[in-house]
């Protein structure tokens, strides 16, 4: 315990006190909540302790809200893979169509010599 310096033991009091408290509350939810109460399922009825229906009920929500938090994380992560625009094959949208590299790179273009041969230009 040198993380706390020479003030560990009122610390450590203080933790064991809370503890014991919440311990202490525990036990005293289950003696409260010991009688048994009719749960209805709809297609069938039975009787449980209370204690049981909440602790039941609270591990159903905790588990069902685990799952649909991991839905939902790999839907974010399957959206981030797809691209956003239908240009995703590099060109930007500052670049010209056809353009020649030289010309984009900032060094002048020389002009085209037509040739005899040219079929263009006969």
């Amino acid at each position: 315990m040198r993380r706390f310096g020479d003030n560990w033991q009122p610390i450590l009091y203080t933790i064991l006190i809370v503890l014991g408290l919440a311990i202490a509350w525990l036990i005293a939810f289950v003696i409260k909540n010991s009688e048994g109460t009719e749960v209805d399922f709809v297609f069938f009825a039975t009787t449980a302790s209370l204690v049981w229906v909440i602790l039941i009920s609270l591990g159903i929500g905790v588990l069902a809200g685990v799952l649909l938090s991991q839905l939902y994380r790999r839907g974010q992560r399957q959206e981030r893979r797809q691209p956003a625009d239908a240009l995703a094959d590099g060109v930007g949208a500052d670049e010209a169509v056809g353009e020649p590299e030289r010309a984009s790179s900032g060094l002048p273009v020389p002009d085209e010599e037509v040739g005899a041969g040219d079929e263009r230009h006969a």
